[in-house]
């Protein structure tokens, strides 16, 4: 199953909706690396509320789109991370330096706009 990519103005949206598996991870990867080409999308906001909690395999996907996306000169917010998710990323040794977050997704677009 894939996850919607949306572009409003300069920024993608990517809300996933999903408890994602190996390969549904590495299809959001090709597909929103293809869209930042695609668009020359300046922000991209990552909403992962939905997501409960993550192995390490998902995690480190998760740290790769993001080094990805700002080597490809998108600017990154992740949104709406659970206290699980957060916990594993960090014991995982995964590095979102530099990464805007924000509690949920409006507040996520807010703060990609500003940063833009």
């Amino acid at each position: 199953m894939r996850i919607p990519i949306l572009k409003i103005q300069n920024i993608l949206l990517v809300s996933v909706q999903i408890e994602l598996d190996d390969q549904s991870a590495l299809q959001l990867q090709e597909d929103l690396l293809t869209k930042i080409q695609e668009t020359a999308a300046g922000g991209i906001v990552l909403d992962l509320t939905s997501l409960d909690m993550v192995d390490s395999f998902i995690g480190k996907v998760i740290g790769d789109i993001v080094s990805m996306s700002k080597l490809m000169g998108s600017n990154v917010v992740i949104t709406g991370i659970q206290p699980a998710v957060a916990i594993t990323l960090i014991e995982l040794g995964i590095s979102l330096n530099g990464v805007l977050t924000a509690m949920d997704l409006e507040k996520g677009v807010d703060l990609l706009k500003s940063a833009v």
